[in-house]
């Protein structure tokens, strides 16, 4: 089996107003160092049974990562091999993070964007401000918080193959995940608005087959010698390779509200990559769907989520999301039965399409607490539940047997 490991961007928030706090450097115990600045040496090959997903530390025991933005934290798991332990993780990274958030009179929520306005901060860096200074608005409003799952590949060339046959897929994990109903304390009419937020970077969406990894590469030489992105860890692509371990990380979700919804997505990410693998060993072309087609399901997805169609990635045809949801899960049936994860997969994906994604949840929220309190905007409510949904079933950082010692190295 795959190793696979998370990466969870979360809000620092006040815990009575639900406001966006600037305490990144606090939580932190003051390092300015930020996570993709970091000078990265070249990894060695690594054998497929070795947890290379994020296996490498920078030494110093710190658990947190900055991000671009001092309202946000990062958290990352280790390397894993089954749904349980990367579930632990995920609380445990959770805990960890509120646990320093909470020294500072905040809280962390897994909201993809903040329900309340607010003026965000960049992080101190040479390499943020230059971000800030070269993108304007889109880096300034850049306050969302995505989900990113690094799934373990043997080789280059079996990455590119695997992120050829996967595109077609991702917008579904979209709409799964879907938890950014707001933005800047108004309803934003979709369901993941991060998604459009941040799919204002130019180098952000899916990408077009690449066919093989010398040209993939090709496609990163042109792309850095444009001028327009700063260096290749501003290639945020719907999923890539990772420059500095062997992986593939799929970045196209929002953070989930709920740690088991986290876990069961990066469960369907590794399935995507090992059947997507299978297929390529086995001479099955990618399915030739174009770039703007795909760019039209991310926004179905990230506009409906589940609550309306999806467009199928079979024909790319509206359809009814629940099925679409359900007809990845059979695709991955094969790999998810081996891997003892099918049922888990099903009860898991039932459970969402039942109760509704983090959005559903937020606006639940919102609505019931309008109806209580008549004038008032409900934002501060949502945020409230989320923190406490957040750190539902969450490990103390000290009980928990895998505790992770997450990482600063992010430049991937």
């Amino acid at each position: 089996m795959r190793t696979f490991g998370v990466e969870e961007e979360l809000l620092i928030v006040d815990p009575e107003s639900g406001e966006p706090l600037a305490l990144a450097d606090a939580l932190l115990s003051g390092r300015h160092v930020a996570a993709d600045d970091l000078p990265q040496p070249p990894q060695p090959p690594q054998p497929p049974q070795a947890p290379a997903a994020r296996d490498n530390t920078d030494g110093d025991g710190m658990g947190l990562t900055a991000e671009l933005k001092l309202e946000q934290i990062e958290t990352q798991t280790r390397p894993c091999l089954d749904y349980g332990t990367l579930l632990d993780q995920i609380r445990a990274g959770r805990s960890l993070a509120d646990q320093a958030a909470q020294k500072n009179h905040a809280r962390v929520a897994a909201l993809a964007t903040s329900p309340l306005g607010s003026t965000s901060h960049t992080t101190p860096d040479p390499r943020y401000a230059r971000m800030l200074e070269r993108f304007g608005l889109t880096a300034q409003e850049q306050l969302t918080c995505g989900f990113h799952v690094h799934t373990y590949i043997e080789s280059p060339d079996e990455g590119v193959a695997v992120l050829d046959r996967i595109r077609d897929k991702l917008a579904v994990l979209t709409a799964l995940s879907a938890n950014s109903p707001f933005w800047n304390g108004l309803p934003t009419g979709f369901e993941s608005y991060r998604t459009q937020a941040w799919n204002r970077w130019p180098t952000s969406g899916p990408a077009a087959v690449y066919g093989t990894y010398p040209a993939y590469r090709r496609v990163v030489t042109r792309l850095l010698d444009s001028g327009v992105m700063l260096d290749e860890g501003m290639l945020y692509f719907d999923a890539r390779l990772s420059r500095n371990h062997p992986t593939v990380e799929v970045r196209v979700a929002d953070v989930c509200l709920r740690a088991d919804d986290a876990a069961l997505i990066a469960c369907l990410v590794r399935a995507l990559v090992e059947s997507a693998s299978r297929e390529w060993r086995d001479g099955v072309d990618p399915a030739p769907v174009p770039t703007v087609l795909l760019r039209m399901a991310s926004w179905q997805a990230s506009n409906s989520g589940l609550t309306g169609e999806l467009l199928d990635f079979g024909n790319f045809r509206p359809a009814h999301a629940a099925d679409v949801v359900r007809s990845l899960v059979d695709y991955l049936a094969p790999v998810l039965d081996e891997q003892g994860e099918l049922t888990l997969a099903r009860q898991g994906v039932e459970d969402i399409i039942a109760r509704g994604t983090g959005s559903a949840e937020q606006r639940q929220v919102r609505e019931k607490a309008l109806a209580g309190q008549p004038g008032d905007f409900g934002f501060g409510a949502v945020v409230k539940h989320a923190v406490n949904v957040t750190m539902r079933d969450t490990l103390k950082v000290s009980e928990a047997d895998t505790a992770p010692e997450l990482l600063r190295v992010r430049q991937s």
